[in-house]
């Protein structure tokens, strides 16, 4: 909008000796700037991570959560909450406030505690709650030792001695042995660019997309133990996405609350202004309903 008031536009095109084919049509920039700057409606979303210090961490989050609420007409104002100093007797206090809650991507062991407490946290009190990535992996332990009652119930990545309900994808079973995998493959076990995931019917995830077959991008090593999915599911955690082959987990979504849904992908990297991610949508949809 500014650089069309200082005429930037026109500038560039003399520049070229180019001529422009049509006026230029600023009204969907009018209303995003709007809804961003005159809202008085405002949403509380929690960003719990460890890297929430560093301004530009999570730039493809926040813009992406923007977009939401842009689509649904609301200012969404974001709370970053450092989940390596995250108590858990402070986790009430901190989150009294707070409409939705999003665990992003991250690495390795340091703030998973908290992470975990919160993910938690947003389970029994029915919060609207997002996991991307290792997100989702953080919702599949703390509802591993919460609700199957597999309180050694962990990640392969940061704990070799307890039970790898998420580990590298050579850890799983090939003609009934269990194949470990090494520190050494760092990069070769990475799932890198865009896969298909399919959805299952009558799930809130294929409601959101309104689609049966979706391309997301990944940016992984370590993935969910399909072994216990009938387990999940029996307790009420659904896979509701999965890989072609029927192999890797991709989306859960937890039945009975409002709105509790993981990916092991990045939805916020296909977000834009003018073309919010479905996933940022409905998850401030849901926070708004939730305030």
């Amino acid at each position: 909008m500014s650089f069309y008031r200082e005429k930037l536009d026109l500038q560039v095109l003399n520049y070229f000796r180019l001529k422009s084919k049509k006026s230029a049509n600023l009204s969907p920039w009018k209303k995003i700037t709007k809804i961003i700057l005159q809202n008085k409606k405002q949403v509380n979303i929690a960003i719990i991570g460890k890297y929430v210090e560093l301004k530009d961490a999570y730039k493809s989050l926040d813009e992406a959560l923007t977009h939401g609420g842009i689509n649904n007409k609301i200012k969404v104002n974001l709370v970053r909450i450092d989940s390596e100093k995250l108590k858990v007797s402070e986790i009430k206090k901190k989150l009294k406030n707070i409409s939705g809650i999003l665990i992003p991507g991250g690495f390795g062991k340091r703030g998973t505690d908290g992470k975990i407490e919160a993910i938690k946290h947003a389970r029994v009190n029915k919060i609207p709650f997002l996991g991307i990535c290792y997100g989702m992996q953080m919702a599949i332990i703390e509802f591993a030792r919460n609700q199957l009652n597999l309180k050694n119930a962990t990640s392969s990545e940061f704990d070799k001695k307890g039970l790898p309900i998420i580990g590298l994808i050579n850890e799983w079973s090939k003609d009934g042995k269990m194949i470990k995998g090494t520190d050494k493959d760092l990069g070769g076990t990475m799932r890198l660019g865009s896969y298909d995931a399919k959805l299952k019917d009558n799930s809130l995830i294929r409601k959101i997309y309104k689609s049966k077959l979706i391309k997301e991008r990944h940016r992984h090593r370590y993935e969910v133990n399909i072994a216990f999915k009938d387990k999940f599911e029996k307790k009420g955690l659904i896979f509701s996405g999965l890989s072609p082959d029927n192999k890797l987990p991709e989306i859960i979504e937890l039945k009975n609350h409002p709105w509790f849904i993981g990916v092991q992908f990045h939805p916020e990297f296909k977000s834009r202004p003018l073309a919010p991610h479905p996933l940022f949508s409905s998850f401030i949809k849901a926070a708004k309903n939730h305030k």
